[in-house]
């Protein structure tokens, strides 16, 4: 019981902080995911440098991390085309990615292979993903650019709501519909939960798409700026790329013979066990929106 109430505290204030984060400027929203990324990079080099022959530099990974989520947001959210070359805003990132390939030769380690992989894979699947969405916040409208919280915002809502239907709808009906998902890498995992996870992001996103006119003007231009079969399909989108993701992370647990990513949400495990399914879900959410813009 008081491990219940500890989760609930923990999650009624995780989501308070990351949904005002992000309604309320694009400065706190900035400022938030920049620390996220930072402590996800830092929690993810922590684990990899518990496996034998792996030394990654947890700083200059974290420092990284930084770097790119900056730049991507500047670059975005046109900052950076106040400089006479905006592109220069990723030259921070790109000499501390040169200086991790070449320190690994001089610390006379083996398997620097190794080490390097894990490195960049810590960019690759981390640090990329969580710059990508301020790609979502900035809108490119006529030249301009719109910042808006909406498809930042409804990424995450989509995730909750398919995590919170999977659950209820594999508890209630997966014992009797016994069809595992990944038994191997998540025995708890239906199939029947995930497609009620899905079916519940359907609904919201069916929600938002069908009552505009309450909406401040800002909103409801943003909200407008995707049909309804198009929010449909950005909710099934994130549905079945957030279970990925969420499949990956603990394929790569298991892997690595850990239970959670760490400990910094009580009752909520690390950063990686919160976000783990964003991972995948926010590259294929902007891939999917820009598509549909562009055509």
């Amino acid at each position: 019981m008081k491990n219940l109430i500890l989760r609930t505290i923990t999650g009624a204030a995780f989501v308070a902080v990351l949904v005002g984060s992000i309604v309320y400027s694009p400065f706190t929203f900035g400022s938030l995911f920049a620390i996220v990324s930072a402590l996800s990079t830092l929690e993810f080099c922590r684990i990899v440098n518990k496996q034998e022959g792996v030394h990654v530099n947890p700083f200059m990974c974290t420092v990284a991390s930084i770097f790119l989520f900056f730049a991507f947001f500047a670059y975005s959210c046109g900052f950076a085309h106040n400089f006479q070359m905006p592109g220069s805003v990723f030259m921070p990132y790109l000499l501390v990615i040169i200086y991790l390939f070449v320190s690994q030769m001089y610390f006379g380690r083996q398997a620097a292979l190794v080490s390097w992989a894990f490195s960049m894979l810590s960019q690759v699947y981390i640090a990329l993903p969580f710059a990508l969405l301020s790609v979502l916040y900035a809108i490119p409208l006529f030249d301009q650019l719109l910042f808006c919280w909406v498809y930042p915002l409804a990424v995450f809502l989509f995730l909750w709501c398919s995590d919170t239907g999977a659950y209820c709808v594999g508890s209630l009906l997966g014992r009797k519909i016994p069809y595992k998902l990944f038994p191997s890498i998540s025995p708890k995992k239906s199939w029947v939960g995930s497609i009620g996870g899905g079916l519940l992001a359907v609904a919201v996103a069916a929600v938002i798409r069908m009552n505009t006119d309450a909406m401040p003007e800002i909103v409801k231009f943003a909200v407008e700026l995707l049909t309804l079969p198009q929010w449909i399909g950005f909710a099934l989108v994130v549905t079945v790329f957030g279970t990925w993701g969420d499949l990956v992370e603990s394929q790569m647990k298991r892997q690595l013979g850990i239970k959670d990513s760490g400990n910094v949400l009580p009752g909520h495990g690390g950063f990686l066990d919160r976000f783990d399914s964003s991972l995948l879900a926010i590259p294929a959410s902007l891939i999917y929106i820009y598509t549909i813009w562009t055509m």
